[in-house]
Order: structure tokens, then C-alpha cells, then sequence
């Protein structure tokens, strides 16, 4: 029977994820962000035809229902905290009769209701966004206990966007002050969320084989197919996200609104210029893994 970590809480998200806005924002984030990282599986990781995929954190399931989409002799798998969020996710697969993918009420930072050496995949993108360093080696562990010898975990992450706006990046400075404030980041100062260097060591500390990184660059100025995406992501990120930074003492609500406003004005001109840098890491399970079974067991 599977016992939570007791270290770990029961969740740390900066958004509550029951809100309307974030379902939103999340569908936004979805689609552009795989049009710009160029696919589901840019860096040609090779699926078997009948394997078993796993999304963690998998909000509307649009990367999870594109994947079963492309691969129907594939059975897919997404799982997320918001019971509202899976049942939409729920909602959408059956209105595209996709039959393959599945969707669970699951916490990441808690063992995982799947048997061992079961997926081919496991795929997890800004996670570190609620993530504790501490969660990351047990959530890790997990991972390569589901992977089946051989299978590979998928780790993408970003730091804060390169603007031109300088309320946005007022508004970006405050967010990871705030999530190192509230220990929730691996940046020693807090001007960044810290997670893309560390992520190769971790995959590597956790008996990954093959470590490998692509970087992806993803330009969403003014003008550019990406930015309304983007502009709506962010505007709703800063708006839901407040509570968290007026709660940590960093600004008022005040002080908050001023900036979200400024920042709205400057990301809508035309000479406004913007990238968003992702990395992804990538490693697989040692085909002849000795990993215990029972990782998530009592």
C-alpha cells in the first residue's frame, strides 16, 4: 500500500489550479509551446508501436491527446492534481473518440498508482514551477521504477522569458523571488528558478543512462505567430498568481496591478521583442536495471 512522503506537501502550486483562468492558460501554454519546441518528440526518441506513454502534470491533456492521436496502437497516460482540469481532459478525449489515452487524479510528489517497469515513456514539462528541490530525486526514483528497462524520462524546463518590457520582467523577477523565498526553487538568489542546470545531474544522480539535452528557442515578439500564445499565458499567470507574492511580503496588491498593467501595454507594441529559451533532458532506464520494484510501496 502506498504511504505519502512525509517531507513533502501535499501540494505546492503557486496557481490554484481548480481556477477557470488556469484551464485556460494551460490550453494556451500547450499548443504553442509544442508548435515551438518543433513536436511531441522533437529529439526522436523512437516509441514502440503498442508501447505505453505517461504524462506528469498533464493539465488539459493536450500533449498527452496529441500523442494517442499520432500513435493509435499506443495507450497513453495523463495524470494531474486538478480533478476539474482531468475532467475536462476526460471530456475533450471522448469528443475526439480517442480511446487510447487515460486520465487520473494523481499528486506527482506522491507515488504514483501504476505497477512497476510499465511505461516506454515518461514525459513532464515546467514542473519545477511547483516542485520542491527536495521532491525531486523521490519523483525521479518513481519515474525510473515505472519506466520499463530501457524506457526513457523527458524532462523539459525553462527560466524566465528575455524581453524588452521592463514591467514584464519586473513581474518575472518577483515570481522567482518569491518561489526561492518559499523554497520551492534550486537559484541561490532567487533571479531564477535554477532548475535547467541542475536538470542533467539530477537524471544522472537518479541511475539515468544516456543523458542528453536540446535546447529549444522559441521567439514570441510582436508580429511573430507565437506572441498572442505567450501574451495570454503570461497576463493570466500574473493576474491568478498575485495571492502568492503579497502572501511572501514581496509587493502589493497595489504595487502588483500598476506592473501587470504596464507590462500589458509594453508587450503590445510593435518594437516589442521576446524569447522564450527551453531546454529538454532526456535519459533512459539501464536496460538491465536492478531498480527494486517496490519504490512506492510500504
Amino acid at each position: 500500500m502506498s504511504k505519502p512522503d512525509e517531507g513533502i506537501p501535499p501540494s505546492t502550486y503557486v496557481i490554484d489550479p481548480e481556477q477557470v483562468a488556469e484551464l485556460a492558460r494551460l490550453m494556451q501554454q500547450e499548443r504553442v509551446v509544442t508548435e515551438g519546441m518543433g513536436g511531441l518528440l522533437p529529439e526522436g526518441q523512437e516509441l514502440p508501436e503498442d508501447g505505453r506513454v505517461l504524462d506528469l502534470a498533464c493539465g488539459p491533456g493536450g500533449w498527452a491527446m496529441e500523442v494517442a492521436f499520432t500513435y493509435p496502437q499506443m495507450s497513453v497516460y495523463g495524470v494531474d492534481i486538478s480533478p476539474s482540469i482531468i475532467e475536462y481532459a476526460r471530456g475533450q478525449a471522448q469528443a475526439r473518440h480517442l480511446e487510447n489515452v487515460h486520465f487520473r487524479v494523481m499528486n506527482i510528489m506522491q507515488p504514483l498508482a501504476f505497477p512497476a517497469s510499465f511505461f516506454d515513456l515518461i514525459n513532464a514539462r515546467f514542473i519545477a514551477w511547483f516542485m520542491v528541490p527536495a521532491a525531486w530525486p523521490k519523483l525521479l526514483a518513481e519515474c525510473r521504477r515505472l519506466l520499463k528497462p530501457g524506457g526513457v524520462l523527458r524532462l523539459t524546463e525553462g527560466e524566465p522569458p528575455l524581453t524588452t518590457s521592463a514591467a514584464f520582467e519586473a513581474l518575472m523577477d518577483l515570481a522567482t523571488r518569491a518561489l526561492q523565498r518559499a523554497g520551492q526553487s534550486f537559484s541561490p538568489d532567487g533571479r531564477h528558478v535554477g532548475i535547467t542546470p541542475q536538470l542533467p545531474r539530477l537524471l544522472r544522480q537518479a541511475g539515468f543512462e544516456e543523458v542528453r539535452l536540446r535546447a529549444s528557442a522559441i521567439e514570441w515578439s510582436s508580429g511573430t505567430p507565437a506572441h498572442y500564445g505567450f501574451f495570454k499565458d503570461f497576463l493570466i499567470a500574473f493576474e491568478i498568481g498575485r495571492p502568492f507574492s503579497i502572501k511572501l511580503g514581496l509587493a502589493t496588491l497595489e504595487e502588483l496591478e500598476r506592473l501587470t498593467q504596464q507590462a500589458v501595454a509594453e508587450m503590445q507594441q510593435d518594437d516589442f521583442c521576446a524569447v522564450s529559451l527551453l531546454l529538454t533532458a532526456w535519459g533512459r532506464r539501464p536496460a538491465t536495471d536492478s531498480a527494486p520494484s517496490n519504490l512506492s510501496s510500504s
